[in-house]
């Protein structure tokens, strides 16, 4: 009987790309700070390559099957990127007339342009007289992020063919 069990257990599918993932996970910075996490509520649900995940995070979560708990690492050029000062940018106040928000410019403030692939978030840094300057980085670019995973359940790719 033990024999059987060691045998199934060993069978169960590893997560490649096409698997379907069910996990629990929670995203913390360096200093051990949760900066999101799915343990309160739902676990995630996903197909791995399909586009919702950063790419160094599906690298990491390969190999992994059903009953691990782990913490990877994801470097912060595979996560978010590197900061780029080019991203920082100086703004004529008047840009915000059409947001409504020129009036209520203050550090700190989250503001959303439109660009040609949707939207384009940036986070006021300073405000001047006539100008704004604003950070367009994502707020997690320049960190390496770590993710606390419980992986609940995978499915193979063929398995989600059928």
């Amino acid at each position: 009987m033990s024999d059987i069990i060691a045998s199934s257990e060993s069978s169960k599918p590893k997560i490649q790309m096409g698997s379907s993932v069910k996990m629990h996970f929670a995203l913390l910075m360096p200093t051990g700070e949760e900066i999101d996490t799915t343990r309160r509520g739902s676990p995630a649900s996903l197909v791995l390559g399909d586009g919702n995940l950063l790419p160094g995070f599906e690298a990491a979560l390969v190999g992994l099957q059903e009953g691990d708990d782990v913490q990877l690492t994801v470097l912060a050029e595979d996560a978010f990127g590197e900061r780029n000062e080019a991203n920082i940018r100086v703004l004529a106040k008047s840009t915000f007339a059409q947001m409504d928000a020129q009036d209520d410019l203050e550090a700190g403030l989250v503001v959303s342009f439109q660009a040609p692939d949707g939207e384009l978030p940036g986070v006021v840094l300073d405000v001047y007289e006539d100008t704004v300057k604003v950070d367009f980085n994502h707020p997690l670019s320049g960190k390496d992020i770590t993710f606390d995973v419980s992986i609940l359940a995978v499915e193979d790719p063929i398995a989600n063919e059928a």
